[in-house]
């Protein structure tokens, strides 16, 4: 069984939406094979919690007025660490930069096949890391080089 073009659709719309308010590492995955209450998950981070709230407002918002799609449960919502937004044929998790390194969903998920995405989505790979990187480096000029 693979992924329906319903759920290809939620999710490539819900990927550009995450891309287009500056998610990290965005990326997907055809579970329907492994899991018999969803289709596909997208996965997506960001380094604040102020920002996964707002790519997870975007993404309902998108996914709402764009497709008539509505999640039926939304959770996380008060730490904005972990936001899981649920809409049947697909479930989105966007999670802080933290949790997504701690929790490694890829792991997970790694043997399922990975679904194709928007070129502005795809092109969020390795932010995640490069943002961490460009933190250290400030922290470091900011301490005086001194760890």
């Amino acid at each position: 069984m693979t992924a329906t073009d319903r759920s290809l659709e939620l999710i490539n719309k819900a990927a550009q939406a995450a891309a287009d308010k500056l998610a990290h590492d965005v990326i997907a995955y055809d579970v329907s094979d492994v899991l018999s209450i969803t289709d596909a998950f997208l996965l997506a981070s960001a380094p604040n919690d102020r920002q996964v709230k707002s790519i997870v407002d975007e993404i309902e918002e998108r996914l709402s007025k764009e497709l008539g799609a509505k999640p039926v449960r939304r959770e996380g919502d008060r730490e904005a660490r972990w936001v899981l937004l649920d809409y049947v044929d697909i479930v989105v998790h966007v999670q802080h930069s933290e949790e997504r390194v701690f929790y490694a969903l890829e792991r997970l998920w790694k043997d399922c096949p990975e679904l194709e995405l928007p070129a502005d989505a795809q092109a969020t790979r390795g932010k995640g890391e490069e943002h961490a990187r460009a933190r250290s480096a400030e922290e470091a000029n900011e301490s005086g080089g001194e760890w």
